[in-house]
C-alpha cells in the first residue's frame, strides 16, 4: 500500500510533465501512424499542397482542440459578454490580464502541433513529397532541362532513379530532419527561458509554490465532492415536492454572483494570503466583490491556479 502511495504522490507531484509527455508520445505515434497508414505522395503537380496538408492541418485541428480541452479557455470567456454586461476591457490591467492567460493557453495548446510538426519533419515523408512539388525548386533543379525534369523531381518521392535527382532526393530527407532538429532545440530553449523568467518575478518562494499546488489539489477534490453532495440533496428536494405535491422547504445555495466571484481570474493579492478565489471569498464579507485591485499582481508564476479544473475528476 504504501508503494501505491509512494507512485500516486510521484503523479501528483509531476503531472504536469507527465501529461504533457503522454501527450507529446499519442501525438507523435499518431503522425507515424498517419504517415504508414494514409499518406501516399502522388509525385505530380499535386505535391506541394499535399504533402503540405499533412504537415500543417493536422498540426492546426490539435491546437484548435488545445483551446477547445482546456479549462483556461471557458474560465477567460465564459459570461463575458453576458446581458447587461459590456465585452470590451474596462481596464487595462484587466486587459493584460486576459492577453496573459490567453498567452498560456496558446502556450498548452501549442504542445501537440509543434509535436506533430517536429515528428513529421524528422521523418521527412511530408517534407520531401511538398519541397520536390514546389516550382521554385524545380526550376532551380532543372535549368535547361525542360518540362521533362520537372516531372522527374516530382516522382523523386516514388523512387525516382536519376542519378543527379537522387542526391537532390536524399538532401530533400536531410534538410528536413535538420529543420526538424531545430525546432525542438528551439523550443526547448524558448520553454527553458520562459520558465526561468517567470520562477525569478514569482511573489512566492519554491517550497511555497509546491504548497500552493497541493491544495489546490486538494480543494478541486473536496469541491468535486461538496458539489455532488449539495446537487444530490438540491435535486431530491426538488422531486420529493415535485411528486407530493407539496412546497419546497427554504434550500441555501450560492447565487450567481457568487459562482461569477469565484469564477474570476485569480490575481495574487499583496494584502492577504489566498490561494484561490474560493479562498479569497470566504476570507472577505460575503456579497462584497473579491475582483482584482490596482495593488494585485498578476504573475504568470501562478499561472497554474486559473488552470485548476474542478471537473477533472468528473465527466465533462
Amino acid at each position: 500500500m504504501e508503494k501505491f502511495r509512494t507512485l500516486f504522490d510521484f503523479f501528483l507531484r509531476h503531472q504536469k510533465v507527465l501529461r504533457y509527455s503522454a501527450l507529446s508520445l499519442l501525438t507523435a505515434g499518431s503522425e507515424r501512424l498517419f504517415s504508414a497508414v494514409a499518406f501516399q505522395c502522388p509525385c505530380n503537380s499535386w505535391n506541394l499542397l499535399y504533402g503540405s496538408v499533412f504537415l500543417l492541418v493536422p498540426a492546426l485541428i490539435l491546437f484548435l482542440l488545445g483551446y477547445l480541452l482546456n479549462v483556461r479557455t471557458w474560465r477567460l470567456f465564459t459570461g463575458r459578454c453576458a446581458p447587461g454586461t459590456h465585452c470590451s476591457c474596462i481596464h487595462r490591467k484587466h486587459c493584460r490580464r486576459y492577453v496573459s492567460v490567453f498567452w498560456l493557453v496558446t502556450v498548452s495548446a501549442s504542445v501537440a502541433p509543434f509535436t506533430w510538426i517536429a515528428v513529421a519533419l524528422l521523418g521527412a515523408n511530408f517534407y520531401e513529397c511538398a519541397a520536390s512539388g514546389s516550382s521554385l525548386l524545380q526550376r532551380h533543379l532543372c535549368q535547361g532541362r525542360g518540362t521533362q525534369c520537372h516531372e522527374q523531381v516530382a516522382k523523386m518521392p516514388c523512387g525516382g532513379t536519376l542519378p543527379q535527382e537522387a542526391k537532390v532526393s536524399v538532401n530533400f530527407r536531410a534538410q528536413s530532419q535538420v529543420l526538424g532538429w531545430i525546432l525542438i532545440a528551439s523550443i526547448m530553449i524558448l520553454v527553458l527561458a520562459v520558465t526561468c523568467i517567470n520562477h525569478c518575478h514569482s511573489p512566492v518562494s519554491f517550497l511555497q509554490l509546491r504548497f500552493w499546488k497541493i491544495y489546490l489539489e486538494k480543494e478541486r477534490e473536496v469541491f468535486e465532492k461538496k458539489a455532488k453532495e449539495h446537487a444530490t440533496k438540491l435535486a431530491e428536494r426538488n422531486l420529493k415536492c415535485f411528486f407530493e405535491s407539496t412546497k419546497p422547504e427554504p434550500f441555501q445555495t450560492p447565487s450567481n454572483k457568487d459562482w461569477q466571484q469565484i469564477s474570476s481570474l485569480y490575481a495574487f493579492s499583496t494584502k492577504g494570503q489566498y490561494y484561490s478565489m474560493i479562498h479569497k471569498y470566504i476570507s472577505g464579507n460575503r456579497g462584497t466583490s473579491i475582483r482584482s485591485t490596482k495593488e494585485d499582481v498578476f504573475s504568470p508564476a501562478l499561472g497554474f491556479v486559473d488552470g485548476t479544473d474542478f471537473n477533472e475528476m468528473g465527466t465533462m
